[in-house]
Formats: structure tokens, sequence, C-alpha cells
């Protein structure tokens, strides 16, 4: 849905998603969060053309290898090999064409390749686990990558994160981005970890977790899970970073 201004410009609108279907902004559980959360009420600052339309983020940002995070470096990175896709859809559930998708991830043996993570796994020097990729025609897009491990996090006793891979996806402008996670069915961590949780309906949380996809496994070369993203309305992704929008007219 659109709206337009007084200049003629059109901005987009969005629907309300049920209640339930984002976390909080501070959950007692995931206890950075109290660190993080606005402490004001939210201000809201309505887009202008600047945010609208610019900067343009198109293939030409892309490297041949940006979505292959397997073969981003000189040898091939330790773990098993896993192809994850899925379609970007709007509330509608229509797919979005040429949006930027990002992933970023820890590696097999669940450990970033950043300054601040230093729990004893080792770093893989073959792998950065960081991909890009822009859906096609049909909203579908694709990633070849290693399936993460589960690491330790210290937000309570014991903590550990299940297996997850982060996703952020881009509308036609750079302040239009939504930051979600993939998870993998049935992981035994589910139960104690306080971001996955931070869903408060059940239903959505398991929009988070993808599927295992036999027909798409690769022989002899890597296992497939899907993963569907839904901007909008009651079949919604979760994002960690939704904004309280105004409910369409």
């Amino acid at each position: 849905m659109t709206t337009s201004t007084e200049s003629g410009l059109i901005l987009p609108k969005y629907r309300r998603d049920p209640e339930g279907t984002h976390p909080a902004l501070d959950d007692p559980g995931y206890k950075s969060t109290r660190l993080r959360h606005p402490k004001q009420p939210l201000v809201l600052l309505p887009h202008k053309l600047t945010e609208v339309t610019g900067p343009l983020l198109g293939p030409g940002r892309l490297g041949e290898l940006d979505n292959d995070l397997t073969r981003q470096h000189a040898e091939e990175p330790q773990g098993q090999r896993i192809l994850v896709h899925g379609k970007l859809l709007d509330g509608n559930g229509k797919p979005v064409p040429n949006s930027l998708v990002e992933i970023w991830q820890a590696n097999a043996g669940g450990r970033y390749r950043h300054v601040w993570d230093n729990w004893p796994s080792p770093v893989d020097p073959n792998f950065t686990g960081v991909g890009r990729t822009i859906t096609d025609a049909e909203g579908r897009y694709e990633f070849v990558t290693i399936k993460p491990g589960a690491y330790p996090w210290k937000n309570h006793d014991n903590a550990w994160r299940p297996a997850h891979i982060h996703f952020s996806v881009f509308g036609t402008a750079f302040t239009q981005r939504l930051v979600t996670q993939m998870y993998f069915p049935d992981d035994p961590l589910f139960f104690q970890d306080p971001i996955f949780n931070s869903v408060p309906d059940e239903k959505a949380r398991q929009r988070m977790v993808s599927r295992f996809d036999m027909s798409r496994t690769m022989p002899e070369w890597a296992l497939a899970f899907e993963f569907d993203i839904v901007l909008r309305g009651a079949e919604a992704t979760p994002f960690e970073n939704e904004e309280d929008e105004e409910e369409d007219e």
C-alpha cells in the first residue's frame, strides 16, 4: 500500500502485523536488550525523497561469489555444506523481485570471524561467514554455505545459541531494511534460547525455522534447507527491528 504527499511523492505504507509476531524491544530474558532498547517514546521520522530513492542496492554491487560462502577463499571451509534457498514475499504472498538479501553467520564450530568473539573454538581461515544476493523475478534467492555450529554466549547459566543464520533484507532504499534469524529444524537448544523465545507467538516462532528440503539436496555435495521470508501480514516472518507502523486505512 502507498500514500502520497502534497508534493506528489509516493511513500510506502504498511499494514500492522498481528500482535505477538515480533519480539519486544526490551525482553527480560534477553539481558542485553536492557542496554540497547530506547528509553524514550519513539519519534516518527517521515520518509522524504532521499530516504525513498537512494542509495540503489542493485546487481552492480554484487561479486561473482557473494552468494557462495564456500568458494570465497583459496581452500574449502570446514563443515557440512548446505544450500539455503527460498522466496522473499510481500504480505499478499506475492514475490518481491530485485531485492538485496544479505546473510552472516558463525562457522561450523560456532565461531564468528570477529575480534570480540574469542571463545575457544577455532577460526576457519577459509570461511568469512558473510554473503549477499539479489532476488530474481520470482522473488527467489539462494546461498551455498556451511551449517553453523552452536556457541555459548553468557546470557544465563550454561547459555548456548541454537545454530542460526542472520538474514537482512532491503526494499528499494537503505532505510527499508529488516533483520531476522533462520534456525534449523528440531534444534535441541530452542527451549533455553531467549532470543528465539522472545517472539511471543508459537506459530510466529516456527516461521523462523527452515524446512529440510531433500528435493534440493546436491548429491555428494550439500544438504538443502528452504526458508521463505514474508515481509508483512498474518504470515509475517518475525523481525528484530520492527517499527511501530500506522495501520492501513
